[in-house]
């Protein structure tokens, strides 16, 4: 081969190589999943979807070959999609990213199957492994309370609320801090809207949580859905209390505005409720005690349960039993009372501490820290 050739051929080479080598550098922009599923399945279609008023919108859509399926696309930002098999029950959600991620399809379990390559899917696996006991728990627990109901023991069904709220606190605590670790991951967003939502913290921590989010978590659909109930009213300490008005004993509307004192507890209470009427003599004690120094109570009764025969009845009998000498009122509709909703009430007792401006200063103190800080306010 003359000089001339070997030349050629080797430019021809280097050629060769600089383009190989141009693909090889090509990086993924968009988003790749490469998934396989456990079981044999061949010829059905799988979809990555979102919902959009219970209408599908499909991200992508591909065919199973023996088994295995490629999804891929570009987003904008990470967000939360489902995977559909045809052939496998259910949807699996899972946050979507422009990342490549592999997929581990359990045929007979798709909630337990496994993303990898995905920071923003970890996340979110925690999450839902967390919130699949959580469900078994509430169905467990959930069978519990109507056997209680069905028995009248009301002490029982206020045992099984606690332990139940104990449960979703420690799962709040885990989750508060796992987000605050991860303020770089949309599905921080996700959850911390989730917990807002369910008033699971508050809204003055949820703010500082979310202030400290990238401007890619404060920008995605998450981020400003919790800005906008961040927005919102809410019955922390430091917001002005609503105003209401309902019924007392004697059918006149008494209304928050019209009683307020220097220091105005609102208690939210019911014959019913064990708890509540242990706390009472508590409450009567320190009525007694600042009443003349500018001190006021209103009781707001959740009565009017399921399986209360008489709720009026068995209201007025409680007032005179734990000798309730302060303002009175209920709409007897149980948890469906409008004031209770106003002021968010999921469980009682509960009470909410006014200065003489309507500020909320305190919240759901009860023994001796609810005289030490109506002490504090009028002494």
């Amino acid at each position: 081969m003359n000089l001339i050739m070997v030349q050629r051929v080797t430019t021809l080479f280097l050629v060769a190589f600089i383009f190989l080598s141009c693909k090889e550098e090509v990086q993924q922009t968009g988003f790749l999943i490469e998934a396989s599923i456990d079981k044999p399945l061949n010829n059905v279609k799988a979809k990555l979807l979102s919902f959009n008023a219970d209408k599908e919108v499909i991200l992508d859509s591909t065919t199973v070959i023996d088994g295995k399926l490629t999804l891929r696309g570009e987003i904008e930002s990470p967000d939360l999609y489902y995977l559909n098999i045809d052939g496998i029950d259910g949807y699996l959600p899972m946050m979507v990213e422009n990342e490549s991620m592999t997929l581990k399809i359990y045929k007979d379990s798709l909630q337990s199957s496994v993303v990898t390559g995905s920071k923003e899917n970890d996340l979110l696996k925690l999450y839902h492994q967390d919130t699949e006991q959580l469900k078994k728990k509430n169905i467990e627990f959930g069978e519990q309370f109507r056997t209680a109901q069905g028995q009248g023991d009301n002490e029982r069904m206020n045992e099984i609320q606690d332990e139940f709220k104990e449960l979703v606190d420690k799962a709040n605590t885990k989750h508060i801090a796992l987000i605050k670790e991860r303020t770089d991951l949309v599905t921080s967003a996700a959850i911390l809207g989730n917990i807002l939502m369910s008033n699971g913290i508050s809204k003055s921590e949820a703010q500082e949580i979310f202030n400290a989010f990238s401007e890619e978590v404060v920008s995605s659909k998450f981020g400003k859905a919790i800005d906008g109930n961040l927005s919102k009213v809410t019955m922390d300490v430091g917001n002005m209390a609503p105003n209401f008005s309902a019924p007392n004993p004697e059918g006149k509307l008494v209304s928050l505005n019209d009683i307020k004192g220097k220091v105005t507890i609102i208690d939210f209470w019911a014959a019913w409720c064990g708890p509540c009427r242990k706390e009472n003599p508590n409450v009567v004690k320190v009525y007694e005690k600042y009443k003349d120094k500018g001190l006021e109570i209103i009781g707001v009764s959740l009565d009017g349960a399921p399986n209360q025969k008489d709720a009026k009845a068995a209201w007025l009998d409680a007032i005179e039993k734990d000798n309730l000498t302060w303002h009175q009122v209920s709409n007897l509709a149980f948890f469906n009372d409008p004031i209770a909703q106003q002021y968010q009430i999921q469980a009682i007792p509960a009470t909410f501490i006014l200065d003489s401006e309507g500020n909320i200063i305190a919240k759901n103190l009860r023994g001796p820290a609810l005289e030490a800080k109506i002490a504090e306010l009028l002494n």
